[in-house]
């Protein structure tokens, strides 16, 4: 297309939302009006599904469960007595941090908190971190952590960098199921540390976890600080807007009500059942048409913002594990997902866009121009152009490069990152996952999938019990294949060299005698 026509189509495609100051840009995604024809169908069952899931219908049903993320912030319309739970935990959250920032709430050691130490895995880190990086002002009321893995040198790295201030740290524990072992692991690491410094642990501990889990059990028996519940209807890669992510950003001083009131009007604006005029709808046809609905192509975000830096790591929960899926509806074999990955323009010009504009051409970008440059004026750094004249410039220029090269992309324009409006893009993607999780007929709000990692994990765990019972009963070197068979593993020879390895070079009590490139000729002694 020449200039004149592709200022008629962005016109055409351009969709803009008043209330949040928020623009849609889809005009350089190559479908035409036949392709959006087609897909109408599919669209009024993807509003009808939506419309039965806000209404309370068993919309995960591997699970057997509602999906309400939704009712978060807008209670009103939860069926029963649900939206009443919501509104008791968001009053209780505003209660504990008013006490916690007014002294009234301390640990047992110090006068008041000022750090937060936030332990937990997934969308129950995700989300926080990218909030916390995209929201926290540059005096925030505490200062936070995150402990988001199960890696020790990473755990002594926070912990280390704390220091003696734990003594005024409060240690926020984040698991649906309470035995999340990421999350446990983190919790019983920093128990140890608060432990070996003589500090009283639950007078530091907040559990947010669901009622009856092994984690509300065990805050019950050591009278921990405080408990915030999740709900069995919540998932882990929506739950930024429940207590998972408001407490954190509450404690932080982020205006959690602006947060709120920005998805809620996000939520009225995604509901529109009308292509052309719901947001969420413009992006799911982008995603359909880009991997021809089969997610063959990736999508790669480039927030043209330091602030959204994390925004794609969170979108790598809430896209990949809710759309990447064996099996639809009906139990047919279909994989299908969409792969997200992404960094920061203009960072991304000295990176990865080389490639995007000139090599493999497998997927669609979506570029996040913010129009508010920063507060107060800034200096020009050469004639009529300020700094954010030129990341303006690389947004552009990179946009039209990779048309010009037949490589599409989306464009969301926001005036600036507010609370309001990081809710908002929260629930437009929230939004727009479920209505291309219709239009491709799979369940996005179940995980079995992570469950096999697990699963698979706890296999090693286990055997790992059992080759350590061999190994200490040695009174001299065995072959590894021999020691495998004693821990009943003989056709997994792998995973047992690979156990004592590690063993081994954790000073484990175990030794690996021989030449390292021969693994099977190795003898192992305890």
């Amino acid at each position: 297309m020449n200039a004149v026509a592709l200022w008629q189509r962005y016109e055409d495609w351009l969709y803009y939302h008043n209330g949040l100051d928020l623009y849609v840009d889809i005009s350089r995604m190559g479908f035409d009006d036949a392709f959006v024809e087609s897909l109408k169908p599919k669209f009024e069952k993807a509003f009808q599904d939506m419309e039965a899931l806000e209404g309370g219908a068993i919309a995960n049903p591997d699970e057997n469960r509602m999906v309400g993320h939704y009712w978060l912030r807008a209670p009103d319309l939860a069926p029963d007595d649900l939206g009443q739970a919501v509104i008791t935990v968001l009053n209780d959250i505003e209660d504990f941090v008013q006490q916690v920032h007014a002294g009234t709430l301390k640990p047992a050691e110090a006068d008041q908190f000022t750090n937060i130490l936030s332990v937990g895995i997934g969308g129950s880190a995700l989300g926080p971190e990218f909030v916390a990086k995209a929201l926290a002002p540059i005096n925030p009321l505490m200062n936070i952590y995150f402990m988001d893995n199960t890696d020790p040198a990473g755990i002594d790295l926070v912990l280390d960098r704390l220091g003696d201030d734990l003594k005024s740290t409060l240690v926020i524990i984040t698991s649906k199921s309470g035995g999340t072992p990421e999350t446990r692991n983190g919790m019983l690491e920093v128990k140890h540390r608060f432990e070996a410094l003589g500090l009283d642990f639950p007078s530091h501990a907040v559990a947010i976890t669901m009622i009856g889990s092994k984690m509300d059990e065990l805050e019950r028996l050591e009278g921990w600080l405080a408990e915030f519940p999740m709900f069995d209807w919540g998932g882990g890669g929506t739950s930024e807007m429940s207590a998972v992510g408001l407490l954190s950003a509450s404690l932080l001083g982020i205006d959690i009500r602006s947060m709120l009131a920005g998805a809620k009007e996000m939520d009225a604006a995604t509901r529109i059942p009308d292509l052309k005029n719901n947001p969420a709808a413009l992006l799911a046809l982008s995603w359909y048409y880009a991997g021809n609905g089969k997610g063959e192509k990736d999508m790669v975000m480039l927030p043209y913002k330091d602030s959204l830096l994390l925004f794609s790591r969170y979108l790598q929960q809430l896209v990949m594990e809710s759309l990447g899926k064996e099996k639809d509806l009906n139990g047919n074999v279909v994989h299908q997902g969409l792969a997200v990955y992404g960094n920061k323009g203009s960072t991304d010009q000295h990176a990865y866009v080389q490639q995007l504009r000139e090599g493999v051409p497998n997927f669609f970008a979506t570029f996040i121009e913010v129009l508010k440059d920063r507060q107060g004026e800034s200096i020009e750094v050469e004639a009529d152009a300020t700094s954010g004249d030129f990341l303006n410039g690389f947004l552009q220029g990179t946009r039209a490069a990779l048309y010009d090269n037949q490589r599409e992309s989306i464009t969301l324009t926001v005036h600036e990152v507010t609370p309001r409006m990081v809710g908002a893009l929260i629930a437009l993607y929230e939004r727009a996952v479920g209505l291309y999780a219709s239009l491709v007929n799979i369940n996005a709000y179940h995980q079995p999938g992570v469950e096999a990692g697990k699963q698979a994990a706890a296999s090693i765990l286990e055997l790992q019990r059992r080759v350590l019972s061999v190994v200490r009963s040695l009174d001299q070197p065995l072959p590894l294949a021999t020691v495998a068979a004693k821990a009943g593993a003989a056709d997994d020879i792998e995973s047992v060299y690979k156990i004592l390895r590690h063993l081994a070079a954790n000073d484990r009590g175990i030794t690996l005698v021989g030449d390292r490139r021969q693994p099977s000729q190795l003898r192992v002694q305890g």
